[in-house]
């Protein structure tokens, strides 16, 4: 009996495991908005986070909410509400757009563990389920477990779960001919820049991706914008600690920095550590620093990034491994190479990571900046027109108003001795309303699953979406809509869009536009803060 009793257990099949009302994969801030939106409806929520920490970027050296690029009236909602959290943290009682890590990271849990959200760490999905066609059942993790819903928010940086469940989506920049979009496609910066691109063998060098003869302005491309790390450096002795030398440390890699700062000194100018780097000063001694845009080469891994998007999991560790190295090589070479002139050098050895962020991670960042990956190809596909110029929506869940910013992409070779950048956008912002529909799959792909996170934007208007708050008010939306399509029995894309939106409202979304209110980030009083628009 105990052996037919073994065997009957062994044999039931997945659906036997009871399913939660809904499951976010993702513990991204889009992920745990989400979740938090959709338990305060009264659903049951599972949150699925593949590594080991919560809040993506925003707890991984993200310590902005990008507002200094954004009308600060469209920030409502759970996404306000982090910011207001963060406040009383602080001890300030006021929304804080700048914070660190550490802090963001405590002020997510404690409102996923006030929501009475399940999270589970560690595990990533590597199958999705169907009754039908249309209808997610369960998803597979990585450790063998199974789990099982009756809605799916996809709220992860790649759109994992999404790909899996046979949803359509994009990588990559599409042409300026599929959308009718200017500032799509393959795109070289104004300014070429001196430097030697290929080896005594003429061949490229490394951070140097194509000829640019093999390239054509505005043709369609794979590569994704560039993604660095993030890092938290200190600078006082008490919270420091010394930079490690990479795992893997190839010299080659920092050619072109090594001849630009030959021909920087041939020339007798000096260069600063900021040339290289851009540091954001933070609270208590921290400093957020970031890929500088306009180096000759800095954080961001120009090419490195290429095959994430469509990784497997081994890919991606491999990528990471590769970026990691990429940033620590940077940073020894600025701080012991015999090229780099000792005034630079021992400017360098003024900083170290700060040893009070990502404590349990040797002081680096949990994660890579992902900064775009894929892009569902859902309901509606918003473009530049939507963000630009057709900026209302009937079934408009939130506004953004972030400036079109995408990175770099590549470096391109000219000729041996000069190179130009690739990719960069970088247009003042206009508040537009984000429709329902660009987080729905189209019905006849599936029809209990919402992607807020890789949503249904071109590579353009993603540049504008992109944003751990703007991604806020998008998991928001998707929290909620999730658990009106769990209590309704209806498929995602035939719940009642008007009392979504009325949901929204009475939790301080900003679904409309206001009265009064600047609809243009300059005609708030700004100016474009950045390199100039191109």
């Amino acid at each position: 009996m105990k052996i037919f009793l073994a065997c009957l257990l062994f044999a039931l099949p997945a659906a036997a495991v009871e399913p939660v009302d809904v499951v976010v994969y993702g513990g991204t801030p889009c992920g745990i908005a989400a979740a938090v939106a959709a338990a305060r409806e009264g659903a049951k929520v599972t949150l699925l986070e593949p590594t080991k920490h919560l809040g993506g970027l925003s707890t991984s050296g993200i310590n902005t909410a990008e507002s200094e690029h954004m009308l600060k009236w469209t920030i409502g909602g759970f996404a306000l509400e982090f910011y207001e959290r963060l406040g009383k943290e602080y001890g300030t009682n006021k929304a804080e757009y700048f914070f660190e890590s550490s802090v963001a990271e405590k002020v997510f849990n404690d409102l996923l563990r006030e929501a009475k959200v399940e999270v589970r760490f560690g595990s990533a999905v590597v199958k999705v389920e169907k009754d039908d066609a249309k209808k997610i059942r369960a998803v597979t993790l990585t450790d063998g477990s199974t789990v099982a819903a009756h809605l799916f928010v996809d709220a992860s940086y790649e759109g994992d779960l999404m790909a899996r469940a046979g949803v359509k989506y994009a990588v990559g920049r599409e042409s300026r001919a599929e959308f009718g979009e200017e500032a799509a496609g393959v795109r070289f910066d104004k300014t070429p820049r001196k430097a030697a691109t290929v080896d005594d063998r003429g061949e490229l060098l490394p951070g140097i991706s194509a000829w640019a003869k093999d390239l054509k302005e505005g043709d369609a491309h794979p590569g994704v914008m560039n993604y660095n790390f993030r890092l938290t450096f200190a600078k006082d002795a008490e919270h420091k600690v010394a930079i490690p030398p990479p795992t893997h440390y190839d010299r080659r890699r920092y050619r072109i920095l090594e001849n630009w700062l030959r021909e920087k000194g041939a020339r007798g100018e000096n260069v600063k550590l900021t040339d290289v780097l851009d540091f954001y000063p933070r609270r208590h001694g921290k400093f957020e620093v970031n890929n500088k845009q306009a180096a000759v080469i800095s954080l961001g891994h120009f090419g490195g990034q290429f095959d994430w998007p469509d990784g497997d999991y081994a890919t991606r560790d491999t990528i990471f491994a590769d970026h990691k190295n990429y940033t620590l090589g940077l940073l020894h070479f600025l701080l012991v190479d015999a090229s780099v002139p000792e005034k630079l050098r021992a400017e360098m050895s003024e900083w170290g990571l700060h040893k009070d962020e990502f404590a349990d991670n040797g002081n680096f960042p949990y994660q890579l900046y992902v900064r775009e990956a894929r892009r569902m190809r859902g309901a509606f596909v918003m473009t530049q027109k939507d963000v630009q110029e057709e900026r209302r929506k009937p079934d408009s869940i939130g506004i953004s108003s972030h400036f079109i910013d995408c990175h770099h992409v590549q470096r391109v070779a000219l000729s041996q001795t000069e190179f130009v950048n690739e990719g960069r956008i970088w247009r003042t912002s206009r508040a537009y309303q984000i429709p329902y529909r660009a987080l729905t799959p189209k019905p006849a792909e599936c029809t209990n699953l919402l992607v807020p996170g890789a949503a249904s934007f071109s590579h353009v208007a993603f540049c504008t979406y992109r944003l751990e708050s703007v991604w806020m008010i998008g998991g928001h939306a998707a929290g909620i809509a999730a658990a009106m399509a769990v209590k309704s029995g209806k498929p995602v894309q035939e719940i009642d869009v008007p009392e979504l939106q009325k949901k929204l409202r009475a939790q301080k979304q900003v679904v409309d536009f206001i009265k009064g209110q600047p609809e243009q980030w300059s005609d708030a009083g700004g100016g474009t803060s950045g390199p100039a628009e191109f």
